[in-house]
């Protein structure tokens, strides 16, 4: 089903000229300076780039990096610090991620110099079936799902705090929620990303009681340089640091989600459609944690780790490098450069949307999509000369034969764009990269009253009907299952050691951004911030590549058009990258934004040599 963009507009624009016209160019080293939406003396100032030792944090926002270094100065380490960091996010970055969601953990355990994947994303209910989003043989609107207990999943992120911490934490859930309960109970500043997300979701906010008395305060917009309190979060958190996420998945807080679901709470008055969900008790005590294998491909001489389906980033971003590797792309010019990574993102899109869904109700052929032999029967479908037509269809990775395709194209559809990630580090080595949602910017729209966090609208990341009729859709809804999703938390190794880790919010785009930033740094020789910093384009198997405004303002772009590619304008940004890196020497370098989303938190426990 097409599916409308839903992106959020900021005051900030993330690709001016400042960070030079093309993609592949090194941008100009300014750094952004301190927050000043934060206002004197109240929280932690911004910056997108720390160095030190004794451990890091990389993520959106001040107080959330914040809360991962208290807890690695006390002593946790990078999974403790990690779950202390995405808590904290659940306050101040409410819109995007918390314990109404869910997402995918990856973890390099420095000892084993073996990498972990945790798959904690959100699950149908046990109910559903391929016509969850269908009435009367038609999908309904896209944006009356949204906004609906139809659309919320079985929440993941408790179960993933959990599992990671027992595995391989050193803290108690209680003791790593404390900083996210204080800060919610205290208060965290409003600054203007805030403020304009809450004014793009206004309307709906409004129609749910709970969700306008948090958001909105004294029944206005929050303004910016303001204190916004979440004090029943913070109470369920201490409640969940006590009882353990039996208190979601089972005990109180999980008989409010379930009450919320299947009776939406709306305003009287409200004249919106909002469709009760089928979430029971009993699908919230059959979620658990999946513990797939990574994947892993090799690139440059470097391993290159990602997370396996349900998400579909792992491959797609090891497929493309497959693709890319037998190019030297450190000798081209800037526009044969991007012109062969689009080429490839359209490629592994391709076989993205046919092969990839749920393994546990699909059939997905991970290390066939993840070979060199596939890639090789899909990099010649590439010439220099001439852009390829999208939709392409996809390859059969179990029978690869050269520059051939197999069926019909199926085309990417919608996928939420604020997602949240966060890349920690602690002194011994270990690391996380750690990608969770709700899906579009405040999910659901919907509040639980009195636990201070909105639900998911996950499900809505399920093809509502089949995207190519007559073509089967390993993405259709399903009992108990995952939808597909495009987060790519990434970790690389150099012959076993920690190399960089990085990721990215962004729906659809998380996969480029990963793919991108990753050759920006490897490829082109760029420091991580500025990988990160770079502007940047999408191309996800459409008939249009996205591009931010430096692109779309340059000479490559017009090169690049006598191609045969066509760009849209992104009017605000592509992704949020976040990463560290560790340093010949041994420090920590923790990157993130300069200037998309307003720019991005990098901190280290010591700074400096």
């Amino acid at each position: 089903m097409a599916r409308p963009p839903a992106r959020r507009r900021t005051t900030v624009l993330c690709a001016t000229a400042a960070l030079v016209a093309g993609l592949g160019i090194m941008p100009a080293a300014a750094q952004a300076g301190p927050d000043t939406a934060q206002g004197a003396g109240r929280g932690p100032a911004k910056t997108p780039l720390a160095v030190g030792r004794g451990g890091a944090v990389a993520s959106v926002d001040a107080d959330a990096s914040a809360a991962g270094i208290e807890v690695l100065k006390g002593g946790g380490n990078a999974v403790d610090a990690a779950v202390a960091t995405a808590a904290a996010l659940g306050v101040t970055e409410p819109y995007s991620g918390g314990i109404g969601g869910g997402g995918y953990f990856v973890y390099y355990d420095a000892k084993a110099r073996k990498v972990f994947t945790i798959d904690g994303r959100e699950r149908a209910p046990l109910s559903a079936d391929k016509n969850l989003f269908v009435e009367k043989g038609h999908a309904i609107p896209f944006e009356e799902a949204v906004t609906s207990g139809r659309s919320v999943g079985v929440p993941g992120a408790p179960a993933t705090w959990e599992a990671a911490l027992r595995s391989w934490g050193s803290r108690s859930l209680g003791q790593v929620l404390k900083p996210a309960e204080r800060l919610a109970r205290k208060g965290f500043t409003v600054d203007e990303t805030f403020r304009q997300q809450t004014a793009d979701n206004e309307r709906r906010f409004r129609d749910f009681p709970a969700t306008a008395r948090l958001f909105l305060p004294g029944g206005k917009l929050p303004a910016v340089g303001s204190t916004l309190r979440n004090p029943d979060l913070a109470r369920t958190y201490e409640l969940v640091g006590k009882r353990g996420i039996g208190a979601m998945y089972g005990g109180e807080v999980g008989r409010d989600v379930v009450r919320t679901v299947r009776k939406p709470p709306v305003a009287s008055g409200a004249h919106r459609v909002v469709r009760a969900g089928d979430l029971t008790q009993r699908d919230l005590r059959a979620y658990t944690v999946k513990r797939p294998g990574p994947t892993h491909t090799t690139y440059r001489g470097l391993d290159v780790y990602g997370m396996g389906p349900s998400a579909s980033g792992g491959i797609a971003v090891a497929e493309a490098l497959n693709v890319l590797e037998k190019s030297d792309l450190r000798k081209l010019d800037d526009k044969t450069y991007l012109h062969r990574y689009l080429e490839a993102s359209r490629i592994a899109f391709a076989d993205r949307n046919r092969w990839i869904g749920d393994p546990a109700q699909e059939k997905v052929p991970t290390a066939a999509l993840t070979s060199k032999r596939f890639a090789a029967s899909r990099a010649c479908l590439i010439k220099d000369s001439r852009a390829l037509t999208s939709p392409l269809a996809p390859g059969d990775p179990r029978h690869p034969k050269p520059c051939a395709t197999t069926g019909r194209s199926a085309p990417t559809p919608y996928e939420g764009q604020q997602t949240t990630h966060m890349t920690v580090a602690d002194k011994w080595g270990n690391v996380v990269s750690y990608t969770f949602t709700i899906e579009q910017t405040g999910g659901s729209g919907i509040t639980v009253p009195g636990r201070g966090f909105l639900l998911n609208n996950e499900l809505t990341d399920f093809s509502f009907t089949p995207v190519s009729p007559g073509v089967h859709d390993p993405n259709l809804p399903g009992p108990g299952k995952r939808p597909r999703s495009s987060i790519s938390p990434t970790i690389v190794l150099d012959h076993g050691k920690l190399k960089f880790a990085l990721g990215s919010p962004g729906g659809a785009t998380i996969i480029t951004t990963v793919l991108q930033t990753l050759l920006n740094h490897v490829d082109r020789g760029m420091p991580l911030v500025d990988a990160i910093a770079a502007p940047r384009a999408s191309q996800r198997n459409g008939a249009t590549t996205d591009a931010e405004q430096a692109l779309w303002n340059s000479s490559v772009r017009r090169q690049l058009e006598a191609k045969g590619h066509v760009f849209k304008l992104n009017p605000s940004f592509i992704g949020a990258a976040t990463g560290v890196e560790r340093l010949p020497d041994g420090r920590w370098l923790a990157a993130a934004e300069k200037v998309r989303r307003g720019g991005g938190s990098a901190m280290v426990v010591r700074p400096g040599r």
